[in-house]
């Protein structure tokens, strides 16, 4: 295998190093701007060149040794052979990097905000589960593969997550519950799901099957094994898919859902819940976007995309009406009924298209729109309904701020201008960086 001595001249955003060997990049994992390594060759394509690290010669300010054992296998995280400081630095940077490229040269981009811990941070798990001979094993999918790899600790789950999925593993071997083989569609176990809230912890069991042998034991095995599970839930998914759950659940022990607090609100969350993954990052997220909407008693609300309602609730707090709107009809559900749990009075949900609601709208004019998209950003058609709709504030939060920069440029063209960005640190030890802008409409 050929190596060769290169300095490392910049990152992708996805946080792989690059140089450039004979006018082509070369692409290499695990790297770090402007160190010298020695890098092996692993293939040479007609474009692109892709290597790996054998020796870091000179290494960054910002290297450090992962924490977790199984990192350069699992691919969960990118950014572990990073130090915090240098983590957070990338993403400023990538931030940077992504609006001066679309021209906004003058526009102020915040240093990211980090997490006071950056580890143990993640409140929703999901683990397949296998045999490995006479073993079962737990774990996740290597990254773009099929192919499970264990663990015995992962650092950026919740820590009492680590002990269910271990206990888990342990009743399926005590009480002869076999995992889902997915060739040969036997077994039981698909996957491990498990929730966490401040004080209470929900465990999905994704199964094949409805009723199996045993399926009691096992349940009294694991509540014996962690005391702290307050309700375990059987999923049932007999589809072959990649889809984890499945349409029909069976409560096993307690109530079925969490409770979490998230900025003094109270949220039910179920299996399919959309809750955020990461709750002290996302209450400093949430509370950035209320600050910048500088809401007042006169303000009407639109909260796009509201999932289970939470910007909209915490939002209600400060202004005089929300409405909230979600395509998912199960997610408006859950608001409506989190909203009277929280004796919330002044917020009301719709299942809808936004784009769909905002064109028939025929209220009292908003003031305020929160847009929350998914990761491929927002439709041109929702854009148009939105600058149709004129709201004098548009606060943009967004899980992949190349979408967001997109979307912001179409919606100056409408005549909206903005001054900066905050970027938030919403998963630690991962290339993912979280924004928050807020849009100002010009005075026609």
């Amino acid at each position: 295998m050929k190596t060769l001595e290169i300095t490392i001249d910049h990152l992708t955003k996805e946080g792989v190093g690059v140089t450039r060997i004979e006018k082509k990049p070369m692409y290499i994992m695990y790297a770090i701007e402007n160190e010298k390594i020695l890098a092996n060759v692993e293939f040479v394509g007609k474009r692109n060149i892709f290597g790996s690290v054998n020796k870091v010669l000179t290494p960054s300010n910002y290297r450090c040794n992962p924490k977790c054992n199984v990192y350069y296998q699992c691919g969960g995280c990118h950014l572990q052979h990073m130090t915090y400081e240098g983590q957070l630095q990338f993403k400023t940077n990538v931030v940077k990097k992504l609006y001066k490229e679309a021209g906004f040269e003058n526009i102020k981009v915040n240093k990211c905000i980090g997490q006071d811990v950056p580890y143990f941070y993640r409140n929703k798990i999901q683990s397949p589960v296998k045999r490995s001979g006479k073993n079962i094993i737990a774990g996740f999918y290597k990254e773009d593969s099929h192919e499970i790899i264990p663990f015995d600790k992962c650092y950026v789950q919740d820590e009492l997550s680590n002990k269910i999925i271990k206990a888990v593993v342990v009743a399926m071997k005590e009480n002869k519950i076999e995992p889902y083989n997915e060739d040969l569609e036997t077994g039981i176990v698909r996957h491990i799901l498990i929730r966490r809230a401040s004080k209470e912890t929900m465990l999905v069991l994704v199964t094949k099957v409805n009723s199996f042998a045993g399926r009691n034991n096992f349940v009294k095995s694991i509540r014996n094994k962690v005391k702290e599970i307050t309700t375990i839930v059987q999923n049932i998914n007999p589809r072959h898919t990649n889809v984890i759950l499945g349409e029909k659940e069976n409560i096993l022990y307690g109530k079925g859902f969490i409770v979490d607090t998230l900025c003094n609100i109270n949220f039910k969350i179920s299996p399919k819940s959309f809750y955020q993954i990461n709750k002290e990052q996302c209450e400093k997220l949430y509370n950035k976007a209320i600050e910048l909407a500088t809401l007042n008693k006169d303000d009407i609300v639109l909260d796009a995309y509201c999932g289970i309602g939470t910007i909209g609730m915490i939002a209600s707090k400060k202004a005089k009406l929300v409405y909230g709107v979600e395509i998912i009809n199960d997610a408006i559900k859950d608001a409506r009924i989190n909203a009277k749990n929280n004796n919330i009075n002044n917020a009301y949900f719709y299942c809808a298209d936004a784009k769909d609601f905002m064109r028939k709208y025929d209220g009292e004019a908003m003031s305020v729109v929160f847009v929350d998209p998914p990761r491929k950003g927002c439709s041109e058609q929702f854009l148009n309904s939105l600058a149709h709709f004129k709201p004098k504030k548009i606060v943009y939060i967004s899980c992949n701020p190349e979408t967001q920069v997109r979307d912001i440029k179409y919606l100056m063209a409408k005549g909206y201008t903005f001054n900066e960005v905050h970027p938030f640190d919403m998963f630690p030890q991962t290339f993912h960086v979280e924004t928050v802008v807020l849009l100002n409409k010009k005075n026609d």
